[in-house]
């Protein structure tokens, strides 16, 4: 298979059919590079004495072709072997021009001018792994051919093939003769060379623009398709340079080439897909599947002809869909459309100018600036987007500056009326500050009223009991002393002073249980009468207890399913402390009341497991623990309230404490009895905390201070 086009080393040919004479005429060498094609001899073999300008070669098979090698079906049979090639050679140019060559090749070398070595490019050698390959491109080699004399050019060469691509063409060499003066007038290699590094600078701003973009804008992801683009392109040109700069062989720049290039042009096609919003349908998947499969034939076949199916394939695509969206998005398909056109009708006349079918003088010198058509392409399509944003933002101010005038005026107009309305407004707000402070007073009594009803209900119950008691032992006194009359009637003795104790100890009970009854009365009357604030001496476990057991029975009168169990842990070694007893009570009836109620609702709701052994059980523990003090602090107190109800929402922890909020539903609560009882435990200078896991309970903690 022959090269559809000669890139980076083999480079444009301007005379590749132009035949040699028996003598180079002056205008042939000063004007153009002249091609060693005809009348070569070869001969397959390794023998010094081939190169000397008396040995006869008449026998060996010739051959006329612009590379230099033997014919496909001799090298098979010697693939590695060396061999020799003879051409004779003369000039008529005058002394004074001097003839330089430049020679292509994919092997090693040794040039021979009449027996003399004049270049030995790499090492020669029959084994294949002793070659030293080496491709002196673009390089000038001198060639010291005397005027007017006959003289035999020999080229002893190896050939090193290189293992991929498996089915390579244009293994061999190529010789180029021209005079020094045309071959510095000719356009150098080192022009290509910054050509590419300009075009790689221009990747890599592009690489850095579109990065940014994406950074300040991370929504646009388009941007960092652009720079991923931008990216494998940055790595084709460095593969190229790599290439241009080698003398090795170039297999893995080759392929990196092939590889870098088809990932960005199917990057820019996935890119221009997005921009006009084209369907990822079986077309585009199908130019994907094949630049792959293509791919991986550049272990078979030259990268250049693979990377020019490729392109080709991925432009005809832009192309088509450039077409299709010109009445959806008329200007981004014409932006693609244009630069499209021109890398199609660029890479036409390459192709043209290598089949000597159009000739394009330096074309190639141009051909990097064609790689950089479509990346520019994109690169102009965000320019114009973000020239379109512009205008629309600018617009956009246009438009606020002008409502912003007109809301100006309007508020101009419009101050008067609101200083008026403001006054009036705050004259009705002061008015509605003194009625909200005297609903909140009657709201604080409410609460207050309501934590009596509870105490009240406990209370009756309380007197109740010493006062069935009093009856009983009453009747039961009766009785006895009607007895005993009897039996000092009987003169029985021993039997009235039996009964006589028994109606001592009956008046005992009656006298214990009134003064039960008279102690419930006057803590009734405490805790209803205004509280004055002052600090008694206080058993705050039998406080704490009293207030247990008011909470309950007046729960049970109200409701005589209720029912839970309570337990309780009480520190004796505490004794009495100063506090309100009033308060700290109003503070033990709100927990206990709230732990009470938060029980019953989960026994009635769904977590409540029905039936079996887990079957749930509402438990209240009260518990209360002496803090020594440490290093002189003060010592303290811990009154513990835990129940396992539903525990308190998370989102509700922060406001529990808070005036007016509560938990309960609508009409079942004030939600002041938190927010009192934090403000009471506060002005004894303590702290209330509280505890609670969902569904597992809560449990609040009162921490008292001891004085010293």
């Amino acid at each position: 298979m022959k090269r559809i086009m000669l890139f980076l080393f083999i480079l444009p040919l301007a005379v590749a059919g132009q035949s040699e004479q028996s003598a180079f005429l002056d205008t042939d060498l000063e004007n153009q590079w002249v091609v060693l094609v005809n009348n070569w001899s070869y001969h397959l073999g390794d023998n010094k004495e081939w190169s000397n300008p008396s040995f006869n070669d008449s026998l060996w098979p010739k051959f006329s072709n612009m590379i230099i090698n033997v014919p496909d079906s001799v090298a098979k049979e010697n693939k590695n072997g060396i061999v020799w090639f003879r051409k004779k050679i003369k000039t008529v140019l005058p002394l004074n021009q001097q003839l330089v060559l430049r020679i292509y090749q994919t092997g090693a070398s040794e040039i021979y001018l009449d027996g003399q070595l004049i270049h030995q490019l790499g090492r020669v050698s029959a084994a294949q792994d002793s070659i030293i390959y080496y491709n002196p491109g673009r390089d000038l080699l001198s060639f010291p051919l005397v005027p007017q004399k006959d003289q035999i050019l020999a080229i002893r060469y190896a050939n090193d093939p290189s293992q991929f691509p498996v089915f390579a063409s244009g293994t061999g060499m190529i010789l180029r003769v021209a005079t020094l003066s045309h071959a510095n007038a000719d356009p150098p290699m080192l022009q290509y060379k910054i050509r590419y590094y300009i075009v790689f600078g221009v990747a890599i701003f592009m690489l850095i623009l579109f990065l940014a973009y994406f950074l300040f804008f991370p929504t646009e992801k388009i941007n960092l398709y652009f720079a991923i683009s931008s990216l494998f392109f940055s790595l084709f040109i460095i593969a190229v340079l790599v290439l241009l700069n080698m003398h090795q062989k170039p297999f893995l720049a080759e392929f990196c080439i092939g590889f870098f290039l088809t990932c960005q042009a199917l990057l820019i096609l996935f890119c221009i897909y997005k921009i006009l919003k084209q369907k990822f349908g079986l077309l585009f998947w199908s130019v994907v599947v094949l630049a792959a499969f293509l791919i991986g034939l550049l272990f078979l076949f030259d990268y250049l002809l693979i990377t020019q199916i490729i392109g080709t394939i991925v432009l005809l695509e832009i192309l088509r869909i450039s077409i299709k969206s010109l009445k959806t998005d008329r200007r981004a398909a014409l932006i693609f459309l244009v630069f499209c056109v021109i890398n199609i009708a660029f890479w036409v006349a390459i192709i043209l100018d290598q089949l000597s079918i159009m000739e394009v003088p330096s074309l190639w010198l141009y051909q990097p600036f064609a790689f950089l058509l479509m990346p520019l392409s994109l690169a102009i399509y965000l320019g114009y987007i973000f020239g379109n944003r512009s205008k629309s933002l600018q617009n956009k101010l246009k438009e606020v500056e002008q409502l912003s005038e007109e809301n100006h005026r309007i508020l101009s107009t419009q101050n008067e009326t609101l200083e008026m309305q403001v006054n009036e407004r705050t004259s009705a707000l002061n008015t509605s500050l003194e009625n909200l402070k005297a609903t909140q007073s009657q709201l604080i009594q409410a609460e207050k009223m309501a934590s009596l009803g509870e105490l009240t209900a406990g209370i009756a119950h309380e007197i109740q009991n010493p006062l069935n008691f009093v009856n009983n032992f009453s009747e039961v006194s009766k009785e006895l002393l009607e007895e005993m009359q009897k039996e000092l009637v009987a003169g029985n003795l021993e039997d009235v002073r039996e009964i006589a104790k028994d109606v001592i100890q009956n008046l005992e009970k009656i006298n214990h249980h009134g003064k039960r009854a008279d102690g419930i009365v006057k803590g009734m009357l405490q805790h209803s009468r205004k509280n004055t604030g002052e600090k008694e001496l206080t058993d705050i476990n039998a406080l704490v207890d009293e207030y247990l057991r008011l909470a309950y029975h007046g729960l049970r009168a109200k409701d005589k399913s209720f029912n839970a169990t309570l337990e309780t842990d009480y520190d004796h070694a505490i004794g009495k402390i100063e506090i309100v007893p009033q308060d700290i009570g109003r503070v033990m009836l709100n927990l206990i009341t709230n732990a009470f109620y938060t029980i019953t609702e989960r026994k009635k709701g769904p977590l409540a497991p029905k039936g079996g052994t887990h079957e749930y059980e509402p438990t209240v523990s009260i518990s209360t623990k002496l803090i020594s003090p440490l290093r002189g602090d003060q010592g303290g107190i811990l009154i513990s309230v835990k129940d396992n109800g539903n525990g308190i929402p998370e989102s509700a922890l922060d406001k529990i404490f808070q005036p007016f909020f509560t938990t309960k539903p609508t009409g079942q609560g004030t939600g002041l009895g938190l927010s009192l009882s934090y403000d009471i435990i506060n002005a004894h200078g303590g702290d209330l905390r509280v505890y609670t896991e969902e569904n597992k309970g809560t449990e609040f903690v009162i921490s008292l201070p001891i004085p010293k």
